[in-house]
């Protein structure tokens, strides 16, 4: 990575800013850190697209989001959706998830609330 590195910042002495070759590389240095990031650690994603598809829906009903009635409303809307949509991206039926949840959290320990994540909980069996 660093002899490309090099070769790039030779490269950019030579061609001109405005060549789109000169372009490319500069906008590959702004994310050099990112890259470097993706080529040494094989858990790093190339792209965002997971998270782009989890947020497709928000992006559909963005008209609909409009009516939430109130700024604090369209918080706890944002909340919600976040929470049903990290359900299905951990493989957890949302309505299932939050039936328990509601049923439970009144009761919970507070210094264990972070158990009922969609990630850590455990569901009792249907």
């Amino acid at each position: 990575m660093q002899s490309l590195y090099d070769w790039i910042q030779v490269q950019m002495k030579v061609l001109s800013r405005h060549s789109d070759t000169a372009k490319a590389f500069a906008y590959l240095l702004k994310q050099w850190d990112a890259l470097n990031l993706y080529c040494s650690n094989g858990w790093a994603e190339i792209d965002n697209n997971i998270a782009e598809n989890a947020l497709r829906g928000v992006a559909l009903g963005r008209k609909n989001w409009l009516f939430a009635g109130s700024d604090t409303g369209g918080e706890r809307a944002a909340i919600l959706y976040s929470l049903i949509v990290t359900c299905r991206l951990n493989g957890v039926d949302p309505e299932t998830w939050l039936r328990y949840v509601i049923g439970h959290i009144q009761d919970w320990p507070v210094n264990r609330v972070r158990d009922l994540l969609p990630w850590k909980v455990e569901l009792p069996s249907a």
